[in-house]
């Protein structure tokens, strides 16, 4: 008999776990909020813990093409502009890695899953807001916002970062980094700078830092800027505004400063996380992707680790329905602690990236050491196929 999975969000985690478990046979329903399936927000890193996911599910060669291969991974002061530290992305790291590291628009990611879990045969519904989801037996029972109920087998709550499903697990609420980014995307032939911009390259500074790359086979040049919000910091419930934008880097390089003014100015995004909880499981749902693990973007691994645990989850579907407790417990078991330590380590990333003063020198310092493939004692916990 075939399970029955019913997946609460439609972001990249929901459509890619539709995708995953349809291909292993299962029946999957993805209820979305929205209107209809898409993605706001601009550009994604994706490193080779993503890429290998996609090379197996068969979509990694129509993602990849919408995106791009940087050169390098570059590290720069931001107020000197001086180069610390680069990671060559070619054939050395992919042999590594088994994987390459690439970026994409994010709705580029999202429609190419979207395309995907549809031709292999989940059913993807918009205008279906999830507000409960109750065991019921050997199975559960989906209530949505217009009083329609669903059945089946398992629930996913993937529902994102102000999940209305983990308030069954954790009365925990998300947590202000007071940190602020502005993003832009602009075709490369209204940024003067940007013809020969082919790296990612990150400027990192006291209380900011500012991500550079191209997109869209090069046509498009993707930033982001963040920044600390003496706002947030006051307790004004406005903050992060663009006049604070341009303070922020004002003690910058010439270089950043004019970048800062090819942004969207009219809309920011707070940064916010949560507290890891260890325990994922409610009866027969399951919190996933950003309900269960929402990141600080400094590790580049927020989408990765939602395809991860689609990966996860269709790897243990079990042979018969009535074990699927048996199976959430083991995907929980799994990928809790590799996500929390993700969570974690971001959080750390972050303050490093963020240092003045003596301990910017020192950071700098550390940085101009790691050259070379010296760098994979740092990033192999979180990129070699072992790690996942």
């Amino acid at each position: 008999m075939t399970t029955k999975v019913i997946v609460a969000g439609g972001g990249i985690g929901g459509v890619a776990s539709a995708l995953a478990l349809s291909k292993r046979g299962a029946e999957v329903t993805v209820l979305e909020s929205a209107p209809e399936f898409g993605e706001v927000g601009a550009g994604l890193q994706i490193g080779p813990h993503g890429s290998r996911i996609l090379q197996e599910w068969g979509v990694f060669d129509e993602v990849v093409a919408r995106g791009v291969l940087p050169k390098n991974l570059v590290f720069r002061d931001a107020i000197t502009a001086e180069e610390l530290t680069r990671l060559d992305l070619g054939a050395d790291f992919q042999r590594h890695y088994g994987g390459v590291y690439f970026v994409v628009h994010r709705s580029d990611l999202h429609s190419a899953l979207v395309t995907a879990a549809r031709a292999a045969g989940a059913d993807l519904r918009t205008d279906s807001r999830v507000v409960d989801v109750v065991t019921e037996g050997d199975g559960v029972r989906v209530t949505l916002a217009d009083g329609e109920e669903l059945t089946g087998d398992v629930a996913l709550g993937m529902d994102g970062l102000k999940s209305t499903l983990r308030a069954k697990l954790s009365e925990d609420e998300p947590v202000g980094s007071g940190y602020a980014a502005y993003r832009g995307t602009f075709p490369i032939d209204q940024v003067p700078f940007a013809a020969d911009i082919e790296d990612v390259i990150g400027y990192i500074g006291p209380g900011c830092h500012f991500i550079q790359y191209p997109l869209r086979g090069g046509a498009m040049l993707n930033q982001v800027a963040v920044f600390h919000s003496p706002g947030y910091e006051r307790g004004e419930v406005e903050w992060g505004g663009p006049s604070e934008l341009d303070d922020a880097f004002a003690r910058c390089h010439p270089t950043v400063r004019a970048a800062t003014e090819h942004l969207w100015r009219d809309r920011w995004w707070p940064m916010y996380d949560r507290e890891p909880i260890s325990d994922w499981v409610d009866g027969r749902m399951l919190l996933l992707g950003d309900a269960a693990h929402p990141p600080l973007q400094y590790l580049a691994s927020g989408a990765v680790m939602a395809l991860e645990d689609a990966r996860s989850i269709a790897d243990h579907i079990p042979a018969d329905a009535a074990d699927w407790p048996t199976a959430l417990a083991a995907v929980n078991a799994v990928r809790a602690p590799r996500c929390n330590r993700i969570m974690s380590t971001g959080r750390m990333w972050g303050e490093l990236w963020h240092l003045d003063g003596a301990g910017r020198v020192a950071r700098n310092e550390l940085f101009r050491l790691v050259r070379g493939d010296g760098a994979y004692k740092y990033t192999d916990w979180l990129w070699s196929p072992q790690s996942a």
